[in-house]
């Protein structure tokens, strides 16, 4: 869908100005830890936790309602998936077929439990690789997951504070999950529902540790930091022994089944950890059955710097990773496969005058994308892979003069593939008035006969200083 006279540049721009104002997108969300731990032999090591993908957004229903209405017979709208290594090809043997669910928030959800990287592979890093299909055999896209890294097994050593690979930081995202008595079946990860902790044999959640004291910066995790999940958390009402309120947390390596009071040194991926209510007598974080409720810890008779705890205190720690893409056909119905779905992860703002140039820096853009600042196409130039280089429109493209703007004006970024798709993403682009232009504050009452000279200059110092990129969470 080309805006190659102006007949269709109206129809393109009015198109999107109605997607800006009632979004029908689709969302792809994929989770998965940072670490691998590699299989040996015969056996295999499945991921843990389990890579998981959600679908969410209005426009999953708004496509299967269409397929719906095309079709005869047998319904074909339902999306299924494969989800494999990235190097297993297109063996569908090698891959794990993903059924999604519906959940109460009307996402879908699917997980691959059974995947597991063999020591055939040599790889340091690996990605795994998704691929969506709606039931009628008609291909949605292929998304990818960030690099993984592979470990032989958790490491016991000390760890250095520069290896950044194991360690687990301040402000990182982690997954807990507990295993009793070593079986791979009785395996539970925390998760998050109705604002309090459970447990889930499919389902976990990512929380965000943030050190309660950091003397030297942002140190990586060690004892006696608190843990913080994303979402606050209160108690289940009702529920018997359940009652975990949402209070600091003291991370405590275990050792033996130990809680280690006295240990000062980093947590690392895989790594054996205690959760103590701060404040608390002994009070730990504990899976029992599928419950989460609290345990009191008992002193260790022969070692004062140490706490007894049970097998439902002792949890695995591991870092994870995100990645999100989102889609919309609302302007057109695009036949081929959505992907490579373009990623925004960074805005760089040179030049200045007249011509302001922006590079948006990501990952899988192409040819046949164009930069869009709200509704306004900008003129789009193809760098690399990861790189896109487009010129900024003029603040007068949005109905506002640069010359008398009192307001900032911010308008989102989109990526727009040249059959109509659209990308959105988290970033945005704003003007912002000159301070002597603001609401409150003088200006120019009497203009000088030299006027579009000193309002050029103004314009070009106005370009040069005053545009500003935001990223909105």
């Amino acid at each position: 869908m080309q805006g190659s006279n102006p007949y269709q540049a109206d129809l393109l721009r009015d198109g999107v100005r109605r997607y800006l104002q009632l979004p029908a997108d689709r969302t792809v969300l994929i989770l998965h830890a940072k670490v691998a731990q590699k299989s040996y032999g015969n056996e295999k090591r499945f991921f843990c936790p389990p890579p998981c993908v959600y679908l969410s957004g209005p426009g999953w229903k708004l496509k299967q309602e269409q397929i719906k209405a095309r079709a005869v017979g047998e319904d074909g709208s339902r999306v299924c998936g494969y989800m494999g290594l990235d190097s297993m090809g297109s063996s569908l043997a090698e891959t794990q077929k993903l059924t999604f669910e519906e959940q109460a928030d009307a996402r879908g959800f699917g997980c691959a439990k059974a995947l597991y990287i063999s020591d055939t592979d040599k790889r340091k890093h690996f990605r795994l690789v998704l691929k969506l299909f709606f039931s009628n055999g008609q291909e949605i896209g292929t998304f990818h997951s960030k690099l993984i890294k592979v470990i032989s097994k958790p490491s016991q050593k000390k760890q250095s504070l520069k290896n950044t690979d194991l360690c687990i930081s301040s402000g990182s995202k982690v997954s807990l999950f507990n295993r009793l008595r070593s079986q791979t079946v009785s395996t539970r990860y925390l998760s998050v529902e109705g604002g309090a902790f459970v447990a889930s044999a499919r389902q976990w959640a990512a929380f965000t540790l943030h050190l309660g004291k950091e003397p030297r910066g942002a140190a990586p995790c060690r004892p006696r930091a608190r843990s913080r999940p994303q979402r606050p958390l209160r108690s289940r009402p009702g529920a018997p022994g359940a009652n975990v309120p949402p209070a600091r947390q003291i991370i405590r390596k275990v050792s033996k089944q130990c809680a280690m009071l006295d240990v000062d040194e980093p947590i690392s991926q895989l790594h054996k950890c205690a959760f103590q209510l701060q404040g608390s007598d002994r009070m730990y974080l504990c899976l029992s059955t599928e419950k989460v409720i609290q345990f009191q810890a008992s002193p260790c008779p022969k070692e004062a710097n140490r706490e007894l705890l049970n097998d439902g205190s002792c949890w695995t720690i591991i870092g994870t990773e995100t990645v999100e893409y989102t889609f919309s056909e609302s302007l057109a119905c695009a036949r081929e496969p959505v992907s490579p779905v373009p990623l925004i992860t960074a805005l760089q703002l040179t030049g200045g005058g007249d011509v302001a140039m922006l590079e948006v820096q990501g990952e899988y853009f192409h040819t046949h994308l164009k930069v869009w600042f709200g509704d306004v196409e900008a003129e789009t130039m193809f760098r690399s892979p990861k790189s896109l280089v487009c010129v900024v429109p003029d603040v007068s493209a949005f109905g506002s003069d640069w010359r008398w703007l009192r307001y900032p004006i911010t308008v989102p970024l989109l990526l727009i593939r040249d059959d109509g798709l659209i990308y959105s993403s988290s970033f945005t682009f704003t003007y912002t008035p000159e301070q002597s232009f603001l609401p409150g504050q003088p200006i120019l009452s009497d203009v000088p006969q030299d006027s579009d000279k000193l309002l050029d200059s103004i314009h070009q110092e106005f370009t040069r200083t005053n545009f500003h990129l935001f990223m909105q969470s």
